[in-house]
């Protein structure tokens, strides 16, 4: 390592002001940023500072997805032989998983970081750190057999109009991540929707034994099939066909716990998405008129994107609320509405994704109310003092 830092600190005049580089500046300090901690220092103001930067903070969220991706590897290939009726083992299953769920992360990845470089010499900044979390969430919110190039288009679509025209990382309103997601689910729903899109092999026209449908546990309640619903074993574990990275709510905690743990994730946000979900569900228990309404609340929990959103889209430090109040009723309402909009709207058998980038919306209003009411409760306070 200390030759490599020796030989950056050779070229590094190259790329400052004056260089013959100069133009190429954000990309070296990206790539010297990413090897070693920057040696930049606040040179005026009152700052307070941590070890926890941009660079490390989006560094804890990708190995908190890690499971997730793992595990969602492993479940393509799973899904694919149960689908073929197939017999493998567990590096077999993997494998498979993992020759199909690679290039969608790769091409994620540079597509996203391509135009974030771009934007960043165009401008003069340096690049931000945030696409590092985008690039890995995009392909964990797809099905397997997205085509790559809808992944390129749909990661550029979020990128640029989803993060880019409001300034770029920390500016953004929505998630986009789910931008992505939802580009592609209103510009191409044949490929984000049905029972082919979720195996590998189905949309391709490989034989598919008679007794698998491919159908998700959504796809299955919505059409009012409760008795098809796997047990909540496998879905709590994953083996169900789903999203890469949303099938498994163990392998989801684990990266829950990670983010909690190191302070990175918001427990206010979490919880409370959680529960909104769980009173929606039992809301709708209350008032089973189908068979839909009639899944057991807690089971909400474990279907569809619903732990995935919850963990790590519904706590998006820059489009969630911001304050601690705010934070409580933003995930309450998540929950709430992702439950409503999943078992009321057929047309929307998921619902998490629309909740999350609604509440996105109106998480700024959110804050501003929760302010309000601190001041108006402050200025009453001081009134009687006085």
């Amino acid at each position: 390592m200390k030759f490599l830092r020796g030989y950056l600190d050779k070229i590094k005049p190259k790329f400052e002001k004056g260089g013959k580089f100069e133009k190429l500046h954000s990309t070296f300090e990206a790539f010297e940023s990413f090897m070693f901690v920057p040696d930049t220092v606040t040179t005026k103001g009152t700052h307070i500072r941590d070890a926890n930067d941009m660079k490390r903070t989006m560094t804890v969220v990708v190995l908190a997805l890690i499971p997730s991706l793992l595990f969602g590897m492993w479940n393509v290939g799973h899904q694919h032989f149960v689908a073929t009726g197939q017999v493998g083992t567990f590096w077999e299953l993997f494998f498979m998983g993992f020759l199909r769920v690679f290039p969608i992360v790769v091409v994620s990845y540079v597509v996203g970081l391509g135009i974030e470089f771009a934007f960043a010499q165009y401008r003069g900044h340096e690049v931000n750190e945030g696409f590092l979390v985008t690039g890995m969430l995009i392909p964990l919110v797809l099905p397997v057999d997205i085509p790559l190039w809808m992944v390129a288009l749909a990661t550029a679509f979020a990128v640029i109009i989803g993060k880019e025209v409001f300034g770029g990382t920390g500016m953004n309103i929505l998630n986009p991540a789910l931008t992505a997601r939802a580009f592609l689910f209103f510009a191409y729903p044949s490929y984000m929707s049905g029972n082919a899109v979720w195996t590998h092999g189905m949309m391709k026209g490989d034989v598919i034994v008679d007794s698998y449908t491919g159908a998700t546990p959504l796809a299955d309640a919505a059409a009012g099939q409760i008795d098809k619903l796997p047990s909540v074993a496998d879905m709590f574990f994953g083996f169900i066909p789903g999203s890469i990275g949303e099938t498994s709510t163990l392998a989801i905690l684990i990266g829950a716990a990670i983010l909690l743990i190191t302070g990175i994730g918001s427990a206010r946000i979490i919880f409370s998405t959680f529960i909104g979900g769980l009173v929606m569900g039992l809301l709708l228990n209350a008032f089973a008129v189908n068979p839909y309404m009639s899944v057991p609340a807690y089971q909400h929990l474990l279907l569809g994107g619903f732990a995935f959103g919850a963990v790590f889209m519904a706590t998006d430090p820059v489009s969630a609320a911001q304050t601690a109040r705010g934070k409580i009723i933003y995930g309450f309402l998540i929950g709430f509405l992702a439950i409503l909009i999943r078992v009321l709207n057929p047309a929307y058998p998921e619902g998490m994704m629309l909740a999350i980038l609604l509440m996105n919306v109106f998480a700024p209003l959110i804050d501003h109310y929760v302010i309000e009411a601190n001041i108006s409760k402050r200025l009453k306070r001081a009134k009687v003092k006085a």
